[in-house]
């Protein structure tokens, strides 16, 4: 299977040079032409594919070579792109900025290499004049495997400023596909962790996405976009499949006394002597945070959580006072508890709810904001109280990815699995890790963090599902089992 959906990939100099402006302008204004747009973040980021999704009506999926490995790019894009008629792809930092000390590693470029797609930069133009003609060679030329192939300017001043961008432009080989003015109305509010999260702000969201789109269908040679999207080479090989990485869904086994031992295949875990389709399956349901507070999750854990036999549930721990009906799992991913620690916790409730399902050894994923909700307490508040442990805003920002290596057994992993994930976080966990952590981290420094008790797998680190599908496959049979 070949894929050939058109697509280009959004890159600049550095990070506020206005990518996210330009990739979700783009993405609006295609679609609203009546194509079917496929959103794709470079990077770890779950903010700005919100705004995507907001775009084009479509999930936003990331594409993150150091979670996922540089293997899984092509297929994952494959996946969220069937279908569509353009694919864009939002870059991270700057064009060749990638992950600390691993070279080309999960950068913008190395993305675009593996997606064989052409780059247009988006230069801030806002204080420079012929110097942008040095700064655009610099980026085309820096990597002959890297297609820079139109640049769009950001922050232009005037006519007489453009004109003499364009002049100094003319030389560089480089064509201009778009000239964008200061414009306020596209401007998105940020916080302690970058733009605050569509579901924070949706009314004004959809108001500045809809500015983004006239702006650059006003701006920009959408045509010469198209044209140039198009010249993006096939990528060979399979979509990337939720079914196909779970394998068989879960079955209930009870009648058979326990499941089978864990072996590793292929890289992930599966399960042993496991038992036919046909031997007494249910489907357990798997409720899912969500709402204003825990807006940070991937589109694929979702979907090989229901690969795996689960019914996914949403629900939001500001506003409901129960878990979902049936509920024989929890995941509780990112987001900002800590803006809404006095409304969690008010929610006296659903924090007791939540602590008697953890109780009764019933599976509990939580990642970073997760984590602070299951802590005793968040900035003096009562939280759940799954963990002994109190958590607090901090001023100091952790941020990075991780290599790191299970060090108990968990409803997600086996002791020793080795996954790669990403922390962003400025709060403190006190103490970091239980009697039985859950990580044990290489970089920066070696340490062990996190907490593993009965069914409960609280860590501050995030991970990408799509890498070890056989954790959703765990998550699940335990759902079944406990």
């Amino acid at each position: 299977m070949t894929s050939s959906v058109p697509r280009l990939v959004v890159a600049a100099p550095c990070s506020g040079s206005g990518k996210t402006t330009v990739a979700t302008g783009l993405m609006a204004a295609f679609a609203a032409r009546g194509l079917a747009v496929s959103p794709h973040k470079v990077g770890p980021d779950y903010i700005d594919p919100g705004y995507h999704a907001l775009a084009t009506g479509r999930a936003g999926r990331n594409l993150d070579a150091y979670l996922c490995g540089a293997e899984l790019i092509g297929p994952l894009f494959a996946h969220g792109a069937r279908g569509c008629d353009l694919a864009v792809v939002e870059g991270v930092m700057g064009l060749y900025d990638g992950a600390a000390g691993e070279g080309e590693l999960a950068s913008t470029a190395h993305v675009a290499k593996l997606l064989r797609a052409p780059v247009v930069l988006v230069v801030d133009a806002s204080s420079q004049s012929r110097s942008v003609a040095a700064l655009v060679h610099g980026f085309a030329s820096w990597d002959p495997e890297v297609r820079v192939a139109g640049v769009i300017l950001n922050k232009v001043g005037s006519e007489r400023h453009e004109a003499m961008l364009r002049e100094a432009l003319d030389a560089s080989g480089v064509p201009v596909l778009g000239v964008l003015r200061r414009a306020p109305q596209v401007d998105t509010p940020s916080r302690h962790l970058g733009l605050v999260p569509v579901a924070e702000r949706r009314a004004d969201a959809v108001a500045a996405v809809a500015a983004m789109a006239v702006q650059v269908a006003d701006g920009c040679d959408l045509d010469a976009l198209m044209a140039l999207a198009r010249s993006a080479g096939a990528l060979p090989g399979p979509a990337w499949d939720a079914a196909e990485a779970v394998g068989s869904p879960a079955h209930d086994d009870r009648s058979a006394g326990k499941l089978g031992p864990l072996v590793a295949v292929a890289g992930r875990e599966a399960f042993a002597g496991h038992p036919t389709r046909s031997a007494g399956r249910r489907t357990p349901v798997v409720a899912v945070a969500g709402g204003e507070a825990f807006t940070f999750s991937y589109a694929e854990h979702a979907e090989l959580l229901t690969a795996a036999g689960a019914e996914v549930v949403t629900f939001d721990p500001l506003r409901d006072d129960r878990l979902p009906e049936g509920t024989g799992g929890l995941v509780i991913g990112g987001g900002f508890p800590e803006v809404y620690a006095p409304e969690l916790s008010a929610n006296e409730p659903l924090r007791k709810a939540v602590a008697e399902l953890a109780s009764a050894g019933a599976p509990v994923a939580a990642e970073c904001a997760g984590l602070l909700y299951l802590a005793r307490e968040l900035d003096g508040r009562p939280m759940c109280g799954v963990i002994d442990a109190k958590a607090r805003m901090d001023e100091r920002l952790t941020l990075g990815y991780r290599d790191a290596v299970a060090v108990s057994d968990s409803v997600l992993a086996v002791a020793g699995t080795r996954m790669r994930g990403h922390e962003f976080h400025r709060t403190v966990v006190e103490p970091g890790a239980g009697a039985s952590p859950a990580w044990g981290v290489r970089a920066p420094e070696r340490r062990v963090e996190g907490f593993v008790q009965h069914g409960v797998h609280a860590s501050y680190l995030h991970t990408h599902w799509a890498s070890e599908p056989g954790v959703a496959r765990r998550f699940v049979e335990r759902c079944l089992t406990s």
